[in-house]
């Protein structure tokens, strides 16, 4: 998960009830295997005083900047947005590099072809 990431800004206020997936996200971060995927992402703990919900704050490699209410969603749905969204980064940027079109753009009378290989579907069959 860190590896997409340079910086993660964890923010809550340590009496605050809502601040279980901030500890489950922190303790996702301090992972030995995230850490060795990146070890240059800093991860930031900012214990607050005030009544401001839970915050996690994550800076992509590309330096797009997310803002997550800890108190509303999940470590593990957090988590899940970071891969995908870092996944859809890798991919753009191997397409960048083989000097290919990003994002990817299929003329609509290939989307409406027939696979190879894969037998039409009669009229019966598709009720």
């Amino acid at each position: 998960m860190l590896k997409f990431l340079s910086k993660v800004r964890i923010e809550f206020n340590t009496l605050d009830p809502r601040l279980a997936s901030c500890v489950e996200f922190l303790a996702q971060c301090n992972a030995r295997k995230a850490k060795e995927s990146n070890p240059n992402c800093q991860v930031l703990v900012k214990r607050r005083t005030d009544e401001q919900p839970p915050q996690i704050t994550v800076t992509f490699v590309n330096g797009v900047e997310e803002a997550f209410d800890a108190a509303a969603t999940s470590a593990q749905s957090i988590r899940k947005m970071i891969l995908d969204k870092g996944n859809y980064l890798e991919t753009e940027q191997m397409f960048r590099e083989a000097g290919d079109q990003w994002p990817v753009l299929i003329p609509d009378e290939e989307i409406l072809q027939e696979a190879p290989g894969v037998k039409p579907r009669k009229a019966e069959d598709k009720k």
